[in-house]
């Protein structure tokens, strides 16, 4: 409650469009807690269920969504954490089926999708290689906005040809945290004695500012509000 308030009260401030979004949501109870906590939009994640499974709940979801006019993302693939040790083979068969994709948007009437295609959670271990092709073959047989999620970490080049290729949300988490944390942590060292948190967050707050501004304007949406 303490968190949505503070979103609400940042939303009421703000010049920009700014909604409450669930990421990754894993159940339909948690769904429809965030729904009377008044999110704007919901992420289910059926992923980790099969085809049928996943269609099913799903659109259970967007029936429950849509009736108050809320937004639904919805995934197919495995997204994986980028720490995860998966050989070349288990990650190929992570990677989300075209046709899939179509009957999972077809057949839920989700507004989003979040295409598994190579990207991952985390701090990747070596240079992450999303399948363009599927991302191609997946913009051709459905007609809603694609999703890609882990952006940490992907050259900026490959994000561009991405949104080129239909992305038009791009998730950034893991970069966020590690440039507020790593200034607490030059904030402190250079003034052991601070015990202060205003005095040490203030600079993290200014810090994850300036990284969000480079997304804003890699990602091509600088004053596009």
């Amino acid at each position: 409650d303490y968190l949505i308030g503070m979103a609400n009260a940042a939303k009421m401030k703000a010049t920009v469009p700014v909604i409450l979004h669930l990421d990754h949501g894993p159940h339909f109870v948690l769904v429809m807690k965030c729904i009377r906590s008044g999110f704007d939009s919901i992420m289910y994640d059926g992923s980790h269920h099969p085809l049928e499974q996943n269609i099913q709940e799903t659109k259970r979801v967007v029936e429950a969504c849509h009736a108050v006019g809320i937004d639904v993302e919805g995934e197919l693939g495995r997204i994986a954490g980028a720490e995860d040790d998966l050989s070349v083979d288990e990650r190929e068969a992570m990677l989300v089926i075209p046709e899939e994709a179509r009957r999972l948007v077809d057949e839920t009437g989700i507004d989003a999708l979040a295409p598994a295609i190579g990207s991952a959670h985390g701090h990747y271990k070596g240079e992450p290689k999303l399948h363009f092709d599927r991302l191609n073959e997946i913009r051709d047989l459905v007609k809603i906005p694609l999703v890609l999620h882990g952006g940490t970490g992907i050259p900026d080049s490959d994000i561009q040809r991405a949104i080129a290729l239909g992305v038009a949300k791009i998730n950034v988490n893991t970069e966020n945290q590690d440039v507020f944390t790593r200034t607490v942590r030059e904030v402190l060292l250079t003034s052991p004695k601070m015990f202060d948190p205003r005095k040490y967050l203030g600079p993290a707050r200014a810090a994850i500012k300036e990284t969000i501004r480079a997304k804003i304007r890699l990602f091509g949406s600088h004053q596009r509000a």
